[in-house]
């Protein structure tokens, strides 16, 4: 009976852990999800960044960009 009730109990134990661990993982995934929605958003601001610079290959002196009173 000792070993029946204290079976019982652990199973019952890894159950709960089970449940939680399952809970975990979908929080986990939840995160995952948004994650992915944010680099694909940032991706997207990135590429349309870069499509407005020019392309000329040569390197801006930004002392040009001074005003005059410099």
């Amino acid at each position: 009976m000792e070993t029946n009730d204290r079976n019982d109990q652990r199973l019952s134990d890894l159950e709960i852990k089970a449940s939680y661990l399952e809970d975990t993982l979908d929080q986990l995934d939840g995160v995952i999800i948004r994650q992915q929605a944010q680099i694909e958003l940032l991706i997207r601001e990135v590429t349309h960044l870069k499509q407005q610079t020019p392309e000329s290959g040569v390197a801006r002196n930004l002392r040009d960009d001074l005003p005059p009173h410099y």
